[in-house]
């Protein structure tokens, strides 16, 4: 097959997997992205997350983390869900939190793809499938998903700092395979669509999004409910929208997900009775019940105590232990 041929192949198969969309881009070092990245580390907006000034080069430059990097294999996985917590009092979850951690369903997905991507490349590099170099990453590598994203065409990045596709909108979760295969790269970006719209950044309560699309940390609900892990700042009190674990208000409000399908994957399906539970039911919270809840989610990425924590700071101390 020829390289086009190959590359619409492993497009055609990954949205035969479940993903909303598959693009390529060259495995090449990222000049723009790194000064926007090193400028926005310098200004201290990665607040309490170190990991961000790890391991620079990696981030901006795939031929450090994959040996023969050639490209890019970007993925989107959509997670939107019209479901919503049925207790307006109850604090609020984050949807892509709703079931099973996303880093198991994305790596399982693009473990299959992958092993497709060796099958079919063989003979394209005139070496037996099992020569063919790939790696997985899903949010948890120095890889900037989103520019990736970008450079395959599967979309633009917002003034939230969200990749937003003109296909599935922001609630999409994203994934890339790195391999030291010769595709057929997109030539042109997508168009930034987000026009004079400020909806999002308008509807922030914590005016953590800033005007060169990228956030503050220390103000952003997500960080502070999730990855902070200190005392949230007292000045922040009553501005948390009533978020315990992320937020989606900047996608809620962006009029590219008014038109945004349900996704079709079992696994983020919330647990019985989650969405249904009063705030009386989160204020009395044991670990038993929170490890029954969140037993496979991303939610035990901050933790019990964590939880806990937010759930009060939220609630003015009213947590009954």
């Amino acid at each position: 097959m020829s390289t086009r041929e190959i590359s619409q192949t492993i497009r055609r198969e990954a949205i035969r997997l479940g993903f909303a969309d598959c693009g390529f881009s060259r495995a090449e070092y990222l000049p723009e992205d790194a000064r926007r990245l090193r400028s926005w580390l310098d200004r201290g907006h990665h607040a309490g997350m170190g990991y961000m000034e790890k391991h620079f080069e990696k981030r901006t430059d795939p031929a450090r983390l994959v040996e023969g990097a050639r490209s890019v294999v970007s993925v989107l996985y959509n997670y939107f869900t019209a479901k919503l917590q049925r207790d307006p009092e109850a604090p609020v979850l984050s949807k892509y939190a709703y079931g099973e951690d996303y880093h198991f369903v994305m790596k399982e997905k693009l473990g299959l793809l992958l092993e497709f991507i060796r099958e079919q490349c063989g003979e394209v590099k005139g070496q037996v499938c099992s020569e063919v170099k790939g790696c997985i990453f899903v949010d948890s590598a120095p890889v900037l998903d989103r520019a990736w994203a970008r450079r395959a065409g599967l979309g633009w990045i917002g003034k939230n700092s969200s990749l937003i596709s003109r296909k599935a909108g922001s609630f999409v979760f994203i994934g890339e395979i790195i391999l030291d295969v010769e595709l057929e790269y997109n030539q042109v970006p997508e168009t930034d669509f987000c026009g004079s719209c400020t909806l999002c950044i308008d509807s922030c309560p914590t005016r953590a999004i800033l005007t060169d699309r990228t956030l503050d940390s220390v103000r952003c609900i997500s960080y502070q409910t999730i990855e902070n892990r200190g005392t949230i700042p007292g000045e922040l009190e009553g501005r948390l929208a009533n978020r315990f674990f992320g937020c989606d208000i900047c996608q809620d409000v962006c009029p590219w997900n008014r038109k945004a399908l349900p996704h079709s994957e079992p696994a983020f399906e919330p647990p019985e009775g989650l969405l249904e539970m009063r705030l009386e039911e989160w204020l009395g919270l044991d670990r038993e019940q929170f490890n029954n809840l969140f037993r496979d989610s991303a939610v035990k990425r901050a933790g019990y105590k964590k939880v806990q924590e937010t759930i009060s700071f939220l609630h003015g101390g009213n947590l009954r232990l």
